[in-house]
């Protein structure tokens, strides 16, 4: 059942368009005015048939995408992941070293909570919005941006469809 809704997921280009990716990377931008940390933002509709074979789930693919996306290559360690996986459903959040203990597991889901529910109301772009900012007001709340601090943008705001 589960290799099925990996060969037919949804199209991450469907549900997020190009003109709605443009206005999730204005809102990480807006967000890391307010921060020295750094988001990402990807979306994948379904993992490689082999992997599910073998047992593969969102998680261990989201870890691979942080590194991929070298969301760890941050000076400060403070970048953070906001990975969908579309045919699982499943919402998962990788963040650096720089937020061991800062950020608890239960904040982690709550934002993952917060997105989930738009995404069942049928709206992700909205959904992804919220996240977008409750992640922020995390890294505002552990990493504020100081008088005169500059923004250095060490990952790209534009989102990933891997």
């Amino acid at each position: 059942m589960r290799l099925f809704k990996h060969l037919f997921a949804p199209s991450a280009k469907r549900l997020f368009p190009a003109d709605s990716l443009q206005r999730i990377a204005a809102a990480i931008a807006d967000s890391e005015l307010r921060h020295s940390g750094e988001i990402c933002f990807a979306v994948e509709p379904a993992l490689h048939p082999r992997a599910v074979w073998s047992g593969g789930q969102a998680r261990d693919r989201a870890l691979e995408a942080f590194a991929q996306l070298r969301v760890w290559d941050t000076q400060a360690n403070n970048g953070v992941l906001l990975y969908l996986l579309l045919a699982d459903h499943r919402i998962e959040i990788v963040a650096d070293r720089g937020f061991d203990g800062r950020v608890s597991a239960e904040q982690w889901r709550e934002v993952c909570h917060l997105i989930e529910t738009g995404l069942k109301a049928g709206e992700p772009e909205a959904a992804v919005l919220r996240g977008v900012e409750a992640l922020s007001a995390l890294l505002t709340q552990h990493f504020p941006r100081g008088d005169g601090d500059h923004d250095a943008n060490e990952l790209p705001d534009l989102p990933y469809i891997l």
